[in-house]
């Protein structure tokens, strides 16, 4: 904990190796960056929330007991591959989620075009490739926003014309009509008769304003989204209707998508992306490695330790203060500053291990 002692931080048998292994010493008086054995220190932990926390435990002691190591940059964070992928006999390690979106991406644009069954027109290519990099921006927004808000109904934002904070009651009531009615036509464009949305506007549950009330009914259950209006200022909204715009601009009513020598109809340029995925996912195989400990020797060689292949990151000051404050307000004595931050990142939480 944060209140224990300097001795009994010495007494931990894995802090006393790490300073007799480094040679600096420790302490005020017998810290020597100049007898230290080693140019490089290099953190490996695991690509998990367990290696995360360890990794910030690492970063705090070299912050608070070793400082100058790190201002002379001695200090390295290992990048383990969180994937491998195997395509025709080629393995290929993948460092993190972002990376391995990027590869199945690039393999399910290879051969593949998208067209309206309205117009004639067709994107392949680079200019299909950029209007991917766009969607998966959005997503993105909507993925970080869904454990405030129904992601279908962020979605939805995306089938209408842009509304503003400042719009009037009129254009509030008409936006919240015009939703519903695309809501609920688009889940049954996706065969579910089950649902219907209402959306309406009312004032803001505080302070002034108003919010649009969202409600979804299935089966005779309701559920409710309420999106304040100050959201439609944000650039995230700002975002999300853009890619909206653009689309119509592009396209008009369903989608045709091919990919070599198959082709399909889609409903909406997310359904039409997921199917190229997914047919490219036919063709590849993934492995995901959650700790360094379930790689064979080799592959933990080829990956993490080989100097001419593996990846580093140097460790700066600012990287270890983020660390030691966020070490000192999760593991230090006042309960306020541990409970905001809890409140204010919980939303943000991503694959969490349980």
């Amino acid at each position: 904990m944060e209140k224990a002692r300097f001795e009994k931080m010495l007494a931990s048998e894995e802090v006393a190796t790490l300073i007799t292994a480094l040679g600096t010493g420790i302490g005020v008086e017998g810290f020597d960056p100049g007898q230290l054995r080693y140019h490089r220190i290099i953190i490996m932990t695991d690509a998990d929330v367990d290696g995360s926390h360890i990794r910030t435990l690492l970063l705090t002691f070299f912050y608070r007991q070793m400082k100058d190591l790190v201002e002379r940059g001695h200090v390295y964070i290992a990048e383990p591959p969180l994937y491998k992928v195997t395509a025709r006999k080629q393995a290929l390690y993948v460092k993190d989620d972002k990376d391995l979106q990027d590869y199945v991406l690039a393999a399910a644009l290879k051969g593949a075009s998208l067209s309206s069954k309205e117009n004639t027109d067709h994107l392949e290519g680079d200019a299909l490739e950029g209007l991917c990099g766009q969607y998966f921006e959005v997503r993105g927004i909507v993925d970080r926003l869904r454990r405030r808000y129904d992601p279908a109904v962020l979605w939805g934002l995306s089938l209408l014309p842009a509304l503003s904070e400042g719009a009037g009651p009129e254009a509030q009531s008409h936006y919240a009509a015009a939703l519903s009615s695309r809501l609920t036509a688009q889940a049954v464009t996706a065969s579910d008769h089950t649902v219907a949305y209402e959306a309406r506007v009312q004032p803001a549950e505080t302070g002034p304003g108003w919010l649009l009330l969202v409600e979804l009914e299935r089966h005779g259950l309701k559920r409710q989204t309420r999106l304040p209006g100050t959201l439609f200022s944000t650039t995230d909204y700002q975002c999300i209707a853009a890619w909206g715009e653009m689309l119509r601009a592009k396209f008009g009513g369903a989608l045709l998508v091919r990919r070599g020598e198959k082709e399909t109809s889609a409903h909406g340029f997310d359904a039409a992306i997921d199917w190229l995925m997914r047919e490219a996912r036919r063709s590849i195989t993934i492995q995901r490695y959650k700790g360094l400990g379930e790689m064979n020797p080799d592959q933990l060689w080829e990956t993490t330790m080989d100097p001419a292949q593996r990846r580093l990151s140097r460790v700066t000051v600012e990287d270890a203060v983020s660390a030691d404050e966020i070490f000192q307000v999760l593991m230090g004595d006042e309960v306020e500053p541990r409970r905001r931050f809890i409140e204010e990142n919980a939303f943000n939480v991503t694959n969490l291990d349980i």
